[in-house]
């Protein structure tokens, strides 16, 4: 009787694992009419922000995300690639870190598990910036047209589209004269996009669990 309970928990964890894989790896909900009226993407200004010093580190191709979880992996590995790291895949950046092993990130990371990861595989200077005043935002989104960093963004899908959860994916710069930010989305359906400095800024402005969002620099 015992050893069947056992089993029967055994069965019941496995299915709520897969279940939970399965919603974690889900995409977010947010249609393409929702992503062409919430951020621009018209030819011109794209063509303007993958001109950009670190933009255009990026060769004006990213490596998709593997699945709805791995935002925050294919990130730093987009980012790796773009300052010549070794490891510029989604496994290469997994590798060894004891994070996602199951082929999918449990709800996805956080910011200082992301952080966690990137620092596991660089010797670069890995900072957490959250509780950021408007101010201290622009200056930073300022400093990502600096070539010698990189930023990646950690905000709320639904503060800017209407729907969807949190992500993270690089910033390729600032457009300052168009107060616009540009972000390298590693979602295929969304592509890279710009937006607003405030509405960008609240959309990071956020609660994860007990933490605002923020920002993570690499330099």
């Amino acid at each position: 009787m015992r050893r069947g309970r056992l089993v029967g928990t055994a069965i019941g964890l496995a299915v709520a694992v897969a279940l939970g894989g399965a919603y974690a790896l889900r995409p977010a909900e947010v249609s393409p009419a929702a992503i062409r009226a919430s951020v621009e993407q018209s030819p011109e200004l794209l063509d303007s922000a993958w001109g950009l010093p670190a933009a255009s580190s990026y060769g004006q191709s990213l490596t998709w995300q593997a699945n709805g979880s791995f935002c925050g992996p294919a990130s730093i590995a987009n980012v790796f690639r773009s300052i010549g790291e070794e490891e510029t895949s989604e496994a290469e950046v997994l590798e060894g870190t004891g994070w996602c092993r199951l082929g999918f990130c449990w709800m996805g990371l956080t910011l200082d598990e992301l952080a966690e990861v990137a620092r596991a595989k660089t010797e670069r200077k890995v900072t957490v910036l959250r509780d950021l005043t408007p101010d201290e935002f622009q200056r930073h989104l300022r400093a990502s047209n600096d070539p010698s960093k990189r930023y990646i963004v950690n905000f709320s899908r639904e503060a800017i589209f209407g729907a969807g959860v949190g992500h993270h994916s690089p910033i390729g710069g600032y457009l300052e004269a168009e107060d616009l930010v540009f972000v390298l989305d590693v979602n295929e359906r969304f592509k890279p996009w710009l937006v607003p400095r405030e509405k960008l800024y609240s959309a990071v402005d956020t609660l994860d669990g007990d933490h605002k969002r923020g920002l993570l620099l690499i330099e």
